[in-house]
């Protein structure tokens, strides 16, 4: 093989090692309800399979997956969203009993270097309320524009005074 190609076929192959990567696992309350947020970094148009998943007595239980399969007492109660770099657990009727160590696993289809997870441990009387606008922030050019506006904004205020 000639070393030039080998060489390109090597840095075609670390390019795609990480098509995705886990950036942050966060959980809050909506109303009686558990939101786990998984944020990522998409590196590849390639589709994304997730699993969410509970430890708790030292074993693992699925919530919600594209995996493998979800255990039958959460299939009821969760649901999933995905939006850009983010996938959403919504875990219904959020009691003290399903408190533990959750897991949020990510993996791009063809992506042979294994599954990106994140852990985060969720305790109910320390979980804070979800922020009405979180959705928002994740894409932060509006609110940079709205910043860079201001001097703008009230520079026009001024002329018109």
């Amino acid at each position: 093989m000639n070393p030039t190609v080998g060489i390109a076929v090597i840095l075609t192959v670390l390019q795609a090692a990480h098509c995705q990567m886990v950036k942050d696992l966060s959980a809050c309350l909506l109303g009686q309800n558990l939101r786990l947020d998984c944020r990522y970094e998409n590196k590849t148009d390639n589709p994304l399979t997730y699993e969410f998943s509970i430890t708790k007595d030292n074993r693992k239980h699925v919530i919600h997956s594209t995996i493998s399969v979800s255990e039958n007492i959460y299939r009821s109660r969760a649901n999933v969203t995905m939006h850009k770099n983010l996938v959403c657990l919504h875990l219904q009727s959020f009691t003290t009993s399903d408190e533990g160590i959750y897991m949020c696993e990510l993996k791009a289809t063809n992506d042979y270097t294994g599954n990106q997870s994140r852990n985060i441990t969720v305790i109910k009387d320390k979980l804070e309320k979800c922020a009405g606008f979180s959705l928002l922030i994740q894409n932060t050019s509006w609110l940079l524009l709205l910043l860079l506006s201001l001097p703008l904004l009230q520079a026009v205020d001024f002329v018109s005074l």
